[in-house]
């Protein structure tokens, strides 16, 4: 295994050389080898596929352009999502103006157990269905792994409202949960 990861990472070491010559070749491979996951990533905020495609090719051009900041302290790829992240929550602060209200007040538990009964694309259909505020919060709490302290710096709100949209995502996608497994019967 380690083979295998040293490979990769000299691989990698290989691209950001290139990559800061500017080599078109290899900006090509890092696309090809990197898109299809940056989409997921864009499209976990961004519900148009056509809207999140346009978000990854700006992250994809601000990662050859800002190629010479990667620091290598972390990995590329997680470099690279960060970017991601980055473009998605810069075009939907922009594009969509959802940074509007703070207030949210209830809290939610969602059973662990009613989570793992329920289809994947039902789920994703549910996340999609979030405002987009909450979604933001949501993917970067739950997918993500941010602290509550990093999304409220990402986001210019303050902590207690990342926790309250977090919640308030929690909410919506349990109600829905819950809707669907009466309707069908556990």
């Amino acid at each position: 295994m380690k083979v295998i990861s040293l490979h990769k990472k000299a691989k990698q070491k290989n691209w950001i050389s290139n990559l800061q010559k500017n080599n078109r070749e290899t900006q090509h491979q890092v696309y090809t080898y990197f898109a299809p996951k940056m989409l997921g990533v864009c499209r976990q905020y961004i519900k148009d596929l056509q809207q999140a495609e346009e978000v990854l090719l700006n992250g994809f051009l601000k990662v050859f352009t800002k190629i010479n900041s990667f620091n290598d302290k972390g990995s590329f790829e997680g470099w690279i999502r960060r970017i991601m992240i980055n473009e998605c929550i810069n075009y939907l602060r922009v594009k969509k103006n959802i940074f509007i209200s703070d207030k949210y007040k209830k809290e939610v538990i969602v059973n662990n157990e009613e989570e793992k009964s329920i289809n994947t694309s039902y789920l994703q259909q549910q996340i999609d269905a979030l405002k987009p505020e909450l979604r933001i919060v949501f993917n970067l709490y739950v997918i993500e792994e941010y602290k509550h302290k990093e999304i409220a710096e990402m986001l210019q709100i303050t902590e207690n409202a990342s926790k309250l949209r977090y919640r308030k995502a929690k909410q919506f996608l349990q109600k829905n949960i819950n809707k669907k497994q009466l309707h069908y019967g556990k």
